[in-house]
Formats: structure tokens, C-alpha cells, sequence
């Protein structure tokens, strides 16, 4: 079966964007893993909000690192999506559940705050790669908002980089 991973940088205080929606803090001298990480995957789970910010950059910098991926965008208020994607919306936990019992690789919870806590609160979600940078930013974007139920998790991979950044995957 495929897995759902959560994939993404968070600030030591649980924050995904800084108080402006900045996420200029993350590191991109180091691959940090990225590359072992994306031959996992091979398609995108990507929120609306997510869609069209990717929308508002040039195609270059949108398809940069995964211009190959099939991208699955989960909206009930957008009508269409650009090519190479799919619309998902109404019933998306039996859309969800149907793909992850095809055969392909894993899928790439990339974006949005409120689909990942749609997907947590769903059991949806496999595992959490996460790249803790080493800085406080005191406001913004928090990562886990609004969970229902706790949620345990096993450590199952660790790594430590020379500028303090650690890399985390848990499994769900």
C-alpha cells in the first residue's frame, strides 16, 4: 500500500511560515535529505490555497524538484485545475483511500495547513518527514492546528546536520 507522508520544514516552535507567510528561515545550501526523499514519492497531495500560490509563481520555480509528479489538488470551490493535475473534492477520503491501494510509489503531502489537518484527523497519513530548522520565529503559521485526537508517533529515522537542522521521520 502507498503512504501518505507529511513532508515539510518547521521552525524549533512548530511554525510553517513566519507572521508575514515569510518561509525565508529555510535552509537551501544542503540537499537535507530531499533527494532520497522525492524517489519515494511520485505524486503531490496539495491543498487549494497551496494550488494557487504554486499558480502565482512561474511554471520554472512551480515544477522545480517535481515537475514529473502527478499532482492531486483537493478543493470543493475550485472548478478546474492546470494540466497534469487532478481535481479532488466532495468525498476525498474514499478518493484518498482508492489511490493508496494502487501500485506506484508513496504520495507527498505537500501543502496547506488545513488538508493536513483534514488528513491527521482522518488517519490518513503515514508518516511525517520533517525538517526541524534551528530558529525560533516566535508567530505564524503553525504546523498542527485544530487535531482532534492525540496522536502517537514512532521515531524511525533521525539525521543531524552541521548547520543544526534535524531531520525527523516518524511513523504514524
Amino acid at each position: 500500500m502507498r503512504k501518505v507522508i507529511l513532508g515539510l520544514a518547521v521552525s524549533l516552535d512548530g511554525y510553517i511560515e513566519g507572521p508575514n507567510g515569510e518561509y525565508d528561515w529555510c535552509f537551501t545550501d544542503q540537499d537535507y535529505g530531499m533527494t532520497v526523499f522525492l524517489e519515494r514519492i511520485d505524486a503531490l497531495f496539495i491543498g487549494r490555497k497551496s494550488y494557487e500560490l504554486l499558480n502565482n509563481v512561474s511554471e520554472e520555480a512551480s515544477n522545480y524538484g517535481f515537475p514529473s509528479y502527478k499532482k492531486y489538488v483537493f478543493s470543493n470551490t475550485l472548478t478546474g485545475v492546470g494540466e497534469g493535475m487532478e481535481l479532488i473534492s466532495g468525498d476525498w477520503r474514499t478518493k484518498v483511500t482508492e489511490l493508496k491501494n494502487q501500485t506506484g510509489k508513496d504520495f507527498w503531502l505537500y501543502g496547506g495547513a488545513d488538508l493536513t489537518t483534514s488528513f491527521i484527523n482522518e488517519g490518513l497519513v503515514d508518516e511525517l518527514f520533517l525538517a526541524v530548522h534551528p530558529i525560533i520565529l516566535g508567530a505564524g503559521k503553525p504546523l498542527f492546528q485544530h487535531i482532534k485526537d492525540r496522536v502517537n508517533l514512532k521515531l524511525i529515522d533521525s539525521q543531524t546536520y552541521s548547520t543544526g537542522l534535524v531531520s525527523l521521520t516518524y511513523r504514524m
